[in-house]
Protein backbone atom coordinates (compact mmCIF):
# COMPACT_ATOMS: atom_id res chain seq x y z
CA UNK A 1 0.00 0.00 0.00
CA UNK A 2 1.37 3.34 -1.10
CA UNK A 3 0.33 5.07 2.42
CA UNK A 4 -0.12 8.69 0.67
CA UNK A 5 -2.09 10.05 3.94
CA UNK A 6 0.45 8.65 6.40
CA UNK A 7 0.77 11.35 9.09
CA UNK A 8 -2.31 13.50 8.27
CA UNK A 9 -5.25 13.27 10.06
CA UNK A 10 -9.26 13.53 8.65
CA UNK A 11 -12.54 14.66 10.09
CA UNK A 12 -15.13 12.31 8.05
CA UNK A 13 -18.67 13.42 8.47
CA UNK A 14 -21.39 10.14 8.03
CA UNK A 15 -18.35 7.70 8.45
CA UNK A 16 -20.67 5.11 10.21
CA UNK A 17 -22.23 3.72 6.78
CA UNK A 18 -22.30 3.64 2.66
CA UNK A 19 -19.56 6.12 1.22
CA UNK A 20 -18.39 7.68 4.41
CA UNK A 21 -17.44 4.30 5.63
CA UNK A 22 -15.99 3.59 2.41
CA UNK A 23 -13.86 6.82 2.89
CA UNK A 24 -12.63 6.14 6.22
CA UNK A 25 -11.28 2.55 5.47
CA UNK A 26 -9.42 3.87 2.52
CA UNK A 27 -8.06 6.78 4.18
CA UNK A 28 -6.95 4.70 7.06
CA UNK A 29 -5.78 2.00 4.63
CA UNK A 30 -3.46 5.00 3.32
CA UNK A 31 -1.99 5.82 6.86
CA UNK A 32 -4.37 8.51 7.99
CA UNK A 33 -5.90 8.93 11.12
CA UNK A 34 -9.40 9.05 10.79
CA UNK A 35 -12.51 10.91 12.82
CA UNK A 36 -15.59 8.52 11.98
CA UNK A 37 -18.02 11.46 12.94
CA UNK A 38 -22.08 10.00 13.10
CA UNK A 39 -24.55 10.05 15.44
CA UNK A 40 -25.08 6.48 15.08
CA UNK A 41 -22.57 5.61 17.21
CA UNK A 42 -23.08 1.62 17.28
CA UNK A 43 -22.25 2.06 13.11
CA UNK A 44 -19.21 4.11 13.94
CA UNK A 45 -17.90 1.70 16.43
CA UNK A 46 -18.00 -0.72 13.82
CA UNK A 47 -15.94 1.11 11.37
CA UNK A 48 -13.64 2.07 13.95
CA UNK A 49 -13.48 -1.24 15.04
CA UNK A 50 -12.43 -2.92 11.41
CA UNK A 51 -10.18 -0.34 10.68
CA UNK A 52 -8.14 -1.11 14.03
CA UNK A 53 -8.67 -4.78 13.32
CA UNK A 54 -7.04 -4.19 9.78
CA UNK A 55 -4.03 -1.92 11.62
CA UNK A 56 -5.23 1.58 11.26
CA UNK A 57 -6.04 4.23 13.59
CA UNK A 58 -9.44 5.77 14.32
CA UNK A 59 -11.56 7.02 16.71
CA UNK A 60 -15.31 7.67 17.44
CA UNK A 61 -17.04 10.68 17.24
CA UNK A 62 -20.41 11.82 17.53
CA UNK A 63 -20.54 15.43 16.63
CA UNK A 64 -23.92 16.72 15.48
CA UNK A 65 -23.16 18.40 12.33
CA UNK A 66 -26.14 20.80 11.96
CA UNK A 67 -25.08 21.91 15.43
CA UNK A 68 -22.10 24.60 15.33
CA UNK A 69 -21.13 24.36 18.98
CA UNK A 70 -21.30 20.87 18.93
CA UNK A 71 -18.81 20.43 16.06
CA UNK A 72 -16.20 22.06 17.71
CA UNK A 73 -15.95 19.11 19.58
CA UNK A 74 -15.04 17.01 16.45
CA UNK A 75 -11.70 19.36 15.98
CA UNK A 76 -10.58 19.39 19.35
CA UNK A 77 -10.86 15.20 19.48
CA UNK A 78 -8.89 14.95 16.28
CA UNK A 79 -5.88 17.56 18.14
CA UNK A 80 -6.87 15.67 21.47
CA UNK A 81 -6.07 12.06 20.18
CA UNK A 82 -4.12 12.64 17.04
CA UNK A 83 -2.07 15.71 17.41
CA UNK A 84 -3.46 17.52 14.19
CA UNK A 85 -5.85 17.93 12.06
CA UNK A 86 -5.42 18.03 8.23
CA UNK A 87 -8.59 17.18 6.52
CA UNK A 88 -12.37 17.96 7.05
CA UNK A 89 -14.20 15.69 4.36
CA UNK A 90 -18.13 16.44 4.18
CA UNK A 91 -19.82 13.38 3.65
CA UNK A 92 -23.10 12.71 5.73
CA UNK A 93 -26.22 13.41 4.12
CA UNK A 94 -30.15 12.19 4.21
CA UNK A 95 -33.05 12.59 1.63
CA UNK A 96 -37.05 14.00 1.90
CA UNK A 97 -37.48 13.54 -1.97
CA UNK A 98 -40.90 15.01 -3.13
CA UNK A 99 -42.41 16.95 -5.58
CA UNK A 100 -42.11 20.33 -5.43
CA UNK A 101 -45.74 21.12 -5.35
CA UNK A 102 -45.87 18.35 -2.02
CA UNK A 103 -42.78 19.58 -0.72
CA UNK A 104 -43.30 20.64 3.55
CA UNK A 105 -40.97 22.68 4.76
CA UNK A 106 -40.21 20.71 7.47
CA UNK A 107 -38.61 18.70 4.49
CA UNK A 108 -36.90 21.93 2.92
CA UNK A 109 -35.14 22.33 6.58
CA UNK A 110 -34.18 19.28 7.46
CA UNK A 111 -32.08 18.81 3.92
CA UNK A 112 -30.55 22.57 4.56
CA UNK A 113 -29.54 21.88 7.76
CA UNK A 114 -27.90 18.15 7.02
CA UNK A 115 -26.17 19.41 3.53
CA UNK A 116 -25.75 22.99 3.49
CA UNK A 117 -25.09 23.81 6.97
CA UNK A 118 -23.65 20.45 7.79
CA UNK A 119 -20.83 21.39 4.88
CA UNK A 120 -20.06 24.91 7.28
CA UNK A 121 -20.09 23.80 10.55
CA UNK A 122 -17.18 21.49 11.20
CA UNK A 123 -14.93 23.02 8.36
CA UNK A 124 -15.55 26.57 10.14
CA UNK A 125 -13.54 25.38 13.47
CA UNK A 126 -11.12 23.83 11.04
CA UNK A 127 -10.63 26.99 9.14
CA UNK A 128 -10.40 28.73 12.54
CA UNK A 129 -7.51 26.17 13.42
CA UNK A 130 -5.98 26.38 10.50
CA UNK A 131 -5.85 30.13 9.95
CA UNK A 132 -4.07 29.98 13.79
CA UNK A 133 -1.69 28.21 12.74
CA UNK A 134 -0.81 30.27 9.63
CA UNK A 135 -0.69 33.62 11.37
CA UNK A 136 1.39 31.41 13.83
CA UNK A 137 4.29 31.16 11.34
CA UNK A 138 3.28 27.30 10.74
CA UNK A 139 3.09 25.56 7.14
CA UNK A 140 -0.40 24.81 6.40
CA UNK A 141 -1.05 22.06 4.03
CA UNK A 142 -5.13 21.61 4.62
CA UNK A 143 -7.97 20.17 2.81
CA UNK A 144 -11.94 20.48 2.87
CA UNK A 145 -13.29 18.05 0.59
CA UNK A 146 -17.05 18.43 0.00
CA UNK A 147 -19.92 15.93 -1.20
CA UNK A 148 -22.21 17.89 -4.04
CA UNK A 149 -24.44 15.84 -6.62
CA UNK A 150 -25.08 15.43 -10.23
CA UNK A 151 -28.79 16.36 -8.75
CA UNK A 152 -27.11 19.72 -7.71
CA UNK A 153 -25.15 20.38 -10.56
CA UNK A 154 -28.03 19.98 -13.26
CA UNK A 155 -31.23 19.17 -11.18
CA UNK A 156 -33.06 16.12 -10.28
CA UNK A 157 -36.83 15.44 -10.75
CA UNK A 158 -38.62 15.31 -7.37
CA UNK A 159 -35.55 16.43 -5.41
CA UNK A 160 -35.67 20.33 -5.62
CA UNK A 161 -34.71 20.37 -1.81
CA UNK A 162 -31.40 18.18 -2.17
CA UNK A 163 -30.46 19.57 -5.97
CA UNK A 164 -30.70 23.26 -4.07
CA UNK A 165 -28.35 21.97 -1.10
CA UNK A 166 -26.18 20.16 -3.47
CA UNK A 167 -26.09 23.46 -5.47
CA UNK A 168 -25.46 25.26 -2.83
CA UNK A 169 -22.77 22.99 -1.82
CA UNK A 170 -20.58 23.71 -5.28
CA UNK A 171 -20.87 27.49 -5.19
CA UNK A 172 -19.64 27.06 -1.44
CA UNK A 173 -16.61 24.92 -2.12
CA UNK A 174 -15.54 27.74 -5.18
CA UNK A 175 -15.79 30.30 -2.18
CA UNK A 176 -13.74 28.77 0.04
CA UNK A 177 -11.01 28.05 -2.43
CA UNK A 178 -10.25 31.86 -3.32
CA UNK A 179 -10.84 32.88 0.00
CA UNK A 180 -8.78 30.12 2.07
CA UNK A 181 -5.79 29.70 -0.32
CA UNK A 182 -4.37 32.36 1.50
CA UNK A 183 -4.06 29.92 4.61
CA UNK A 184 -2.66 26.62 2.57
CA UNK A 185 -6.06 25.47 2.23
CA UNK A 186 -7.39 23.77 -0.47
CA UNK A 187 -11.23 23.47 -0.84
CA UNK A 188 -12.62 20.66 -3.86
CA UNK A 189 -16.07 18.91 -4.38
CA UNK A 190 -17.15 15.38 -5.32
CA UNK A 191 -20.04 14.45 -7.21
CA UNK A 192 -20.17 10.30 -6.67
CA UNK A 193 -21.95 8.29 -8.28
CA UNK A 194 -21.63 4.83 -6.40
CA UNK A 195 -23.77 1.92 -4.65
CA UNK A 196 -24.53 3.36 -1.13
CA UNK A 197 -27.60 3.05 1.33
CA UNK A 198 -29.31 5.98 0.32
CA UNK A 199 -29.00 4.68 -3.67
CA UNK A 200 -30.11 0.75 -3.38
CA UNK A 201 -33.70 2.06 -1.77
CA UNK A 202 -34.50 3.05 -5.12
CA UNK A 203 -35.60 -0.68 -7.03
CA UNK A 204 -34.21 -0.13 -10.45
CA UNK A 205 -30.87 1.92 -9.05
CA UNK A 206 -30.15 -1.32 -6.48
CA UNK A 207 -30.82 -3.64 -9.63
CA UNK A 208 -28.35 -1.55 -11.93
CA UNK A 209 -25.37 -1.12 -9.46
CA UNK A 210 -25.72 -4.37 -7.95
CA UNK A 211 -22.28 -5.98 -7.31
CA UNK A 212 -21.40 -8.23 -10.03
CA UNK A 213 -21.02 -12.30 -8.81
CA UNK A 214 -18.55 -13.26 -11.78
CA UNK A 215 -15.90 -11.24 -9.15
CA UNK A 216 -15.46 -8.51 -12.51
CA UNK A 217 -14.78 -4.75 -11.74
CA UNK A 218 -16.97 -3.48 -9.29
CA UNK A 219 -18.21 0.05 -11.11
CA UNK A 220 -20.63 1.13 -8.63
CA UNK A 221 -18.14 0.00 -5.61
CA UNK A 222 -17.80 3.08 -3.21
CA UNK A 223 -13.89 2.75 -2.92
CA UNK A 224 -13.89 3.64 -6.23
CA UNK A 225 -14.96 7.35 -5.03
CA UNK A 226 -13.16 6.76 -1.82
CA UNK A 227 -9.33 6.66 -3.80
CA UNK A 228 -10.06 9.92 -5.66
CA UNK A 229 -10.86 11.46 -2.25
CA UNK A 230 -7.67 10.02 -1.04
CA UNK A 231 -5.29 11.03 -3.44
CA UNK A 232 -7.29 14.91 -2.95
CA UNK A 233 -6.27 14.54 0.51
CA UNK A 234 -3.27 13.96 -0.03
CA UNK A 235 0.08 16.38 -0.19
CA UNK A 236 0.29 15.42 -3.85
CA UNK A 237 -2.74 17.42 -4.26
CA UNK A 238 -1.60 20.92 -2.76
CA UNK A 239 -2.10 22.55 -6.57
CA UNK A 240 -5.95 21.19 -6.80
CA UNK A 241 -8.42 23.67 -5.49
CA UNK A 242 -11.53 24.95 -6.78
CA UNK A 243 -12.82 22.11 -8.69
CA UNK A 244 -16.24 19.74 -8.48
CA UNK A 245 -14.94 16.19 -9.78
CA UNK A 246 -17.61 12.97 -10.73
CA UNK A 247 -16.60 10.00 -9.76
CA UNK A 248 -18.04 6.76 -10.90
CA UNK A 249 -16.39 3.29 -11.15
CA UNK A 250 -12.57 4.07 -13.39
CA UNK A 251 -13.89 7.18 -14.53
CA UNK A 252 -13.07 11.12 -13.04
CA UNK A 253 -14.42 14.22 -14.28
CA UNK A 254 -14.13 17.73 -13.90
CA UNK A 255 -17.53 19.87 -13.63
CA UNK A 256 -17.58 22.82 -16.05
CA UNK A 257 -19.63 25.28 -14.08
CA UNK A 258 -21.76 28.11 -14.91
CA UNK A 259 -20.19 30.80 -17.59
CA UNK A 260 -21.20 33.76 -19.27
CA UNK A 261 -21.72 33.65 -22.82
CA UNK A 262 -20.88 36.59 -25.13
CA UNK A 263 -24.51 37.90 -25.05
CA UNK A 264 -26.31 40.70 -27.18
CA UNK A 265 -25.12 44.13 -26.47
CA UNK A 266 -27.13 47.34 -28.40
CA UNK A 267 -24.70 49.92 -26.06
CA UNK A 268 -28.57 51.16 -25.18
CA UNK A 269 -31.41 50.33 -22.75
CA UNK A 270 -33.63 47.92 -24.47
CA UNK A 271 -37.20 48.07 -24.23
CA UNK A 272 -39.42 45.63 -23.14
CA UNK A 273 -41.08 45.15 -26.50
CA UNK A 274 -37.28 44.65 -28.19
CA UNK A 275 -36.26 41.73 -25.61
CA UNK A 276 -37.76 38.81 -27.58
CA UNK A 277 -35.56 39.31 -30.52
CA UNK A 278 -32.58 39.81 -28.36
CA UNK A 279 -33.76 36.70 -26.49
CA UNK A 280 -34.19 35.08 -29.74
CA UNK A 281 -30.81 35.65 -30.72
CA UNK A 282 -29.31 34.26 -27.69
CA UNK A 283 -31.29 30.95 -27.12
CA UNK A 284 -30.20 30.30 -30.97
CA UNK A 285 -26.34 31.01 -29.88
CA UNK A 286 -26.43 29.17 -26.65
CA UNK A 287 -24.74 25.16 -25.41
CA UNK A 288 -27.70 23.64 -23.79
CA UNK A 289 -27.20 22.62 -20.24
CA UNK A 290 -27.17 18.92 -19.25
CA UNK A 291 -30.64 17.66 -19.13
CA UNK A 292 -32.21 17.65 -15.22
CA UNK A 293 -31.75 14.00 -13.71
CA UNK A 294 -35.69 12.22 -14.32
CA UNK A 295 -36.37 14.29 -17.84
Amino acid sequence: MSEILKGRVAIITGAGGGLGAAHARVFAAEGCAVVVNDINTEAAQAVVDEIAAAGGKATVNSSDITNYDDCLNAVKQAIDEFGDLHIVLNNAGINRDRMFASMTEQEWDAIMAVHLKGHFCIASHAVHYWRGQAKEGKEVDARIINTTSGAGLQGSIGQSNYAAAKAGIAALTLNQAAELGRYGITANAIAPSARTGMTTAVPEMAERMKKPEDGSFDHFAPENVSNVLAWLASSDAAHVTGRVFEAEGGRICICDGWRTTDGVDRGAAWAPAEIGEAMQELLAKEVPAQKVWGT
